[in-house]
């Protein structure tokens, strides 16, 4: 369950930090608009994680959707792109 509080409740940020766990972010308002989240560290490195993934995936799709509009390259041209600096 997420916790809502006004980011003035900084002020005493150890009553805060206690109400911070996993799966039980503290997100931080400023004049009533949402503008911060604390989350535990656990969820912050998932997170980063699945957001790598995600990167990662668009990529793999676009390169996809590349190979089927213009062509794939053979192994043989792949090569001569990797080696060609090499000469």
């Amino acid at each position: 369950m997420t916790v809502i509080k006004p980011v003035s409740d900084l002020r005493h940020y150890n009553a805060v930090l206690e109400d911070v766990r996993p799966g039980s972010p503290v997100r931080l308002t400023v004049n009533g608009r949402g503008k911060y989240t604390i989350r535990d560290i656990s969820e912050d490195i998932e997170f980063a994680r699945t957001k790598a993934m995600l990167e990662l995936m668009i990529e793999l799709g676009r390169g996809k959707r590349s190979g089927e509009r213009d062509g794939y390259l053979d192994i043989g041209d792949v090569r001569e792109l990797f080696t060609a600096g090499d000469e």
